[in-house]
């Protein structure tokens, strides 16, 4: 267990004697709190029946820290509605530890991710996709983005590639689009952006085109966001007017019936949440996939809050992006996040 973190594991007798108090939500707090509740679904409830369950996975949804489970295999089937409730759920501590150690690094920016997951299960996507903004905007002018930032400051903008930052190619009833920025592993750029969203517009608005094709030239799909382009609006609130007017995932879900997606290499934060909303995600086996987000205090931005849930669950969601772990293809096949490895 890392020494940077106190997160103590509760049995589960006490995490519902806890969850009982009127003062939970303040008393487990971020601010303040303990930063992280984490129990032990295995160490027994005692008398615990329906109701009192009920009523502490209600107060559990409303505490203001990421929740974590450690679920033995031999779990009471009759803790699901309690189970259900977590923002996380491990099988061992060994699997929390990255969790809780990134709950302790970016409180805020942890705490934010799972009410945003929490609040977009129910929403329609679109309606999803601006709560996930509104959230990344807060967090634009908080204070671990702004430390991040002073840490890793922009560099000198390179010169730009030659050709289009998104190649574009239609064949018939079929558009290709390929992102085009090989030397820079297809890093999301404001040109990148304008230019895929200018080809998705296309795709939505022609129903003649029965396919539509995604992948990316050079070693990688994708590595994300273009760093140096990070907090470069003039401010959060502008940036939040600018993501929810052109909005590549909203683009992204109105077209996903006819579009398949092939990824390869590093496929990070846009990398991932982008492709997960077409109805069809191929994945080369080098692929890898990874949600950087929470290190520079932030949440997934380009819809990953809304695509990843829709397609491995809510908690599973959770702990990429809380870990930052990278899992590789066969794992994501396993999950749903890719519905095939190509061979």
């Amino acid at each position: 267990m890392g020494a940077e973190r106190a997160a103590p594991l509760r049995s589960l007798g006490e995490a519902l004697d806890q969850l009982a108090s009127p003062y939970a939500v303040e008393e487990h707090a971020t601010l303040g709190g303990g930063g992280v509740f984490f129990v032990d679904l295995g160490s027994g409830a005692g008398a615990a029946g329906p109701p009192k369950l009920a009523a502490a996975a209600a107060s559990l949804a409303r505490l203001a820290c990421p929740t974590v489970a450690l679920q033995p295999r031999d779990a009471d089937p009759a803790l699901s509605v309690l189970r259900d409730r977590f923002d996380v759920v491990v099988g061992s501590e060994a699997e929390a530890t990255p969790v809780l150690d990134a709950v302790a690094r970016t409180p805020i920016a942890a705490t934010t991710l799972v009410q945003l997951l929490r609040l977009a299960a129910p929403l329609a996507v679109d309606d999803a996709l601006v709560a996930e903004s509104l959230a990344y905007s807060v967090l634009q002018a908080g204070p671990e983005f702004a430390a991040w930032r002073r840490a890793h400051p922009a560099r000198v903008r390179p010169a730009p590639e030659l050709g289009p930052a998104v190649a574009v190619r239609r064949d018939g009833d079929r558009l290709e689009l390929v992102l085009n920025r090989p030397a820079r592993r297809n890093a999301f750029s404001v040109a990148m952006r304008d230019a895929l969203a200018e080809a998705l517009q296309l795709a939505v608005s022609d129903a003649s085109l029965s396919e539509i094709a995604l992948s990316g030239a050079g070693p990688s799909f994708s590595s994300g966001g273009d760093l140096d382009e990070f907090g470069s609006l003039p401010d959060p609130a502008t940036a939040h007017l600018v993501r929810t007017t052109r909005n590549l995932a909203r683009l992204l879900a109105a077209c996903a019936a006819r579009t398949r997606v092939v990824v390869h290499g590093a496929c990070v934060g846009a990398g991932v949440e982008l492709p997960a909303f077409a109805q069809r995600v191929e994945a080369r086996p080098d692929a890898t996939f990874q949600l950087p987000e929470l290190s520079l205090g932030l949440v997934p931005g380009a819809g990953g809050t809304v695509s990843l849930p829709r397609r491995i669950g809510r908690q599973r969601t959770a702990w990429l992006a809380l870990s930052g772990a990278r899992v590789d293809a066969a794992t994501a096949q396993r999950w749903g996040l890719v519905d095939a490895v190509l061979r």
